[in-house]
């Protein structure tokens, strides 16, 4: 097949590509490489700052519209495909939509769904925009919610959900706030991982038990990693001669991805029910995930019997009390770390996941 990936979360769609084409189908990625990230693409549509960025992207963007035309497939990453306000977006989608024979949207992240379905029905006991019957009150949830109830963004991500072919999701989070809306075009999807040529699950530094995390400063209290980092910093201090602490703020992926390298764990975003892609890419190098590892992340994989991850709570005690679990208990480390390979071998194999996106375009 012929298949066009629109835009860049994260790093899944230029992995998925990956996939697609070891079986045999022709990809083209286009994206921004999701900011200062810069994750691989074949057509690049950064965005410059400014309302003349705004300009010289849309000058672009039409005049690549030839290329944008003739795929079997076109998968949008997101409402939000493009880095344009979403009253432009209509004009783009309606092209993709005439000129592809089929268009799906991914549910990977910030839209109208996740952010309604957050803050009004609840389906989850915690999120990125509530806590039980308490919805978040913090500036960013707040700012998100402005930004996507009752805007543009609100339209267009009803009319795209509303018009696709299908719509797929990466986590159990987004998949049950889909599913109810478009129960017969919802599918969940694991997330695509390339293994490691080789990965050792044994320890680098056994006198020391190291943990890694990454910041992304603009969204760091929105995700938790605020009050991950402050557990750390306090376990830290409590356990100098028994733990080392790896900090990476604000880093592009490939510095991202070295610097995780020889640590035993790492911290994730405090809100969530299942590993997103750093986490993920972190568990296939023998990195045990603290963060989310709900029980409906592994139901809906039909997974019984592996469960690597440390699952916390949304609190500072939570995550204190599972990191000092693992720095005073090292010896549950290394088959932590060989259940983290085996797991993302089993249920995120690049390969196994594209085999899986085609099949469900092929429906």
């Amino acid at each position: 097949m012929k298949i066009l990936l629109i835009g860049e979360y994260s790093n899944v769609h230029a992995t998925l590509a990956e996939g697609l084409r070891a079986l045999g189908h022709q990809v083209t990625v286009v994206s921004d490489g999701d900011g200062w990230k810069n994750y691989p693409r074949d057509i690049d549509v950064s965005r410059k700052v400014g309302k003349v960025g705004g300009i010289l992207l849309m000058a672009r963007l039409y005049a690549l519209l030839p290329r944008l035309k003739g795929y079997d497939i076109v998968q949008l990453i997101n409402p939000m495909f493009f880095e344009l306000k979403a009253e432009r977006l209509f004009f783009f989608y309606d092209y993709l939509r005439k000129h592809n024979k089929k268009v799906y949207l991914g549910a990977f992240g910030m839209d109208w769904y996740w952010v309604h379905t957050c803050s009004y029905d609840k389906p989850l006991r915690y999120s990125d925009f509530n806590f039980g019957d308490q919805v978040r009150t913090d500036p960013e949830a707040v700012r998100y919610q402005q930004d996507w109830l009752g805007t543009a963004k609100e339209r267009l991500n009803k009319y795209i959900a509303d018009d696709c072919d299908g719509i797929i999701t990466g986590l159990y989070e987004y998949w049950v706030c889909y599913h109810p809306a478009f129960p017969q075009k919802t599918t969940y999807i694991p997330f695509p991982i390339r293994m490691p040529e080789t990965c050792s699950t044994e320890r680098a530094d056994k006198s020391e038990v190291v943990i890694f995390i990454g910041i992304n400063r603009e969204r760091s209290a929105y995700k938790g990693t605020d009050i991950m980092l402050r557990a750390a910093q306090d376990l830290h201090d409590k356990y100098p001669q028994r733990m080392k602490l790896h900090v990476a703020e604000s880093v592009p992926f490939v510095e991202y991805q070295r610097m995780m390298e020889g640590s035993d764990a790492i911290l994730d975003q405090l809100y969530a029910y299942t590993p997103s892609m750093n986490p993920l890419l972190a568990m296939s190098k023998g990195i045990i995930c603290v963060g989310g590892g709900e029980a409906e992340n592994y139901e809906i994989i039909n997974e019984t019997e592996l469960h690597p991850i440390i699952n916390v709570g949304p609190t500072y005690e939570s995550v204190y009390q599972g990191l000092e679990e693992l720095v005073l208990h090292p010896e549950r480390i290394p088959e932590l770390k060989r259940q983290s390979v085996d797991y993302v071998r089993k249920h995120h194999d690049y390969i196994k996941v594209a085999k899986q996106y085609v099949a469900f375009w092929s429906k």
